[in-house]
């Protein structure tokens, strides 16, 4: 490990990102580690249609928490813009500022000159394609932290940095411009997500934040002039595997790129609670020299046990120009939750949590995973169970059993069973 380089990441401390979608995934975030979270409302993100999407009236909350915990709040505004948008994009701008948002992360130049107008930090999104230090340049007079295009390579990754300090590029706040990269999560088979398939085949688009990611599915190659099927690899030719940089984290932070983004608005809390873990002490662990192949395999592994496409680990930054592809339609993971139940009371004196079994079975040794909008997520053993104050072994639908929980549960937070699942073909695959 590079001294010089290392002692320089610690002057601009490594910011791990998180994807938050809902109030469980936020507070997941923030629990495992996270330092700044990013999120959509209404329209005009890049999950304007996901079904677990935040509202206006929910942003004060939301930085309310996060300020509680010194996290940063960034608002995403960076889906195409039309006209009949400019009134929703100002309002949610008005909105952000008033609520004490962070910044906003902004690809349409309306947005960003708007947000400049009235004093909002602006973040460029990787929707805007940045590949040069040239572009780099034109939007620092808007951003203080630019996320670059995620089919650039370490090099030329590394050569906007070096430039970015030889020619003391700053962005409004008067700083150096910080660069921002996606380290993990899904990837598109379009370039920096500029996809237009979605809209051609339903009329639902991509760029709109209304992807029906009809890519994903299996497809058949047809010659069209005599009907033959021809032969591929793999009938899932346009959902590229996830990204995975965990085995290289220390080539990444040594470009000096300052914030590492993790996919995942659409993901559940114990996914965004796993990620951020393993990321967050992947950065520790080469800042303070423990970086080492044996945590990079721990780390893969927990990483697999959550969503997942497979793991394509590298990507464009290790110079590779083609994607590895999914194989199958889906997730991956090496394990699944079940639900069972939810919380109906908590003993806060000796850490005892109620719950009603609504469905399935809880069995002694069980490993279980609670999740709760102010909660967030909580893990553990079962080490025993109680029905109607009998100690049991297991219990099933219909029993209102207790467990020892030492976090604070609240009621109506849901309780799942996590079940090991046949781990997919092929082991991973390291750097290290």
């Amino acid at each position: 490990m590079d001294a010089k380089k290392n002692m320089a990441t610690k002057t601009r401390p490594i910011e791990i990102m998180a994807p938050a979608g809902s109030y469980e995934s936020l507070m997941a975030a923030i629990n495992a580690g996270a330092n700044s979270v990013y999120f959509g409302i209404e329209q005009l993100n890049m999950r304007a249609r996901a079904a677990n999407n935040f509202t206006t009236e929910d942003l004060k909350e939301i930085v309310k928490r996060c300020q509680e915990h010194n996290v940063k709040t960034y608002l995403t505004l960076n889906t195409i813009m039309y006209d009949h948008d400019m009134t929703l994009m100002r309002k949610i701008c008005d909105t952000a500022k008033a609520s004490n948002v962070t910044a906003v992360i902004c690809s349409d130049i309306a947005a960003m000159q708007y947000a400049k107008s009235i004093g909002l930090e602006i973040h460029i999104s990787t929707q805007a394609n940045v590949c040069n230090f040239e572009t780099v340049k034109f939007y620092a007079q808007f951003a203080d932290v630019i996320v670059l295009a995620r089919e650039l390579t370490i090099k030329q990754i590394q050569s906007i940095t070096d430039k970015i300090k030889e020619e003391n590029i700053k962005g409004p706040q008067g700083k150096l411009v910080e660069i921002e990269l996606f380290v993990h999560g899904a990837l598109c088979v379009a370039v920096s997500g500029k996809c237009y398939m979605s809209i051609a085949t339903y009329n639902s688009s991509a760029n709109r934040g209304a992807c029906l990611q009809n890519c994903r599915r299996s497809y058949k190659l047809i010659d069209e002039e005599t009907g033959d099927e021809l032969r591929v690899e793999n009938k899932y030719i346009m959902s590229p595997k996830d990204l995975c940089t965990i085995g290289f984290i220390d080539k990444i932070v040594e470009t000096g790129v300052t914030v590492l983004k993790i996919e995942g608005r659409g993901r559940a809390p114990d996914y965004v609670d796993s990620v951020v873990r393993a990321y967050r002490e992947a950065v520790d662990a080469y800042e303070d020299g423990t970086y080492t192949k044996e945590k990079i395999d721990a780390w893969t592994t927990k990483l697999e046990k959550v969503f997942n496409r497979g793991f394509w680990h590298g990507g464009y930054y290790l110079g590779k120009q083609l994607g590895e592809w999914a194989g199958k339609y889906g997730s991956q993971a090496t394990t699944q939750k079940i639900f069972l139940g939810k919380v109906i009371n908590y003993f806060t004196k000796p850490k005892i949590a109620q719950f009603v079994m609504e469905t399935g079975e809880l069995n002694v040794g069980d490993q279980i995973l609670i999740t709760g909008p102010t909660t967030g997520i909580v893990r553990s053993t079962v080490k025993k169970i109680i029905v109607n104050d009998i100690e049991q072994t297991s219990s099933k639908k219909g029993d209102s059993i207790t467990i020892a929980i030492e976090e604070k549960l609240r009621n109506n937070d849901k309780l799942y069973k996590i079940i090991d699942l046949k781990k997919p073909d092929g082991q991973h695959n390291n750097t290290k």
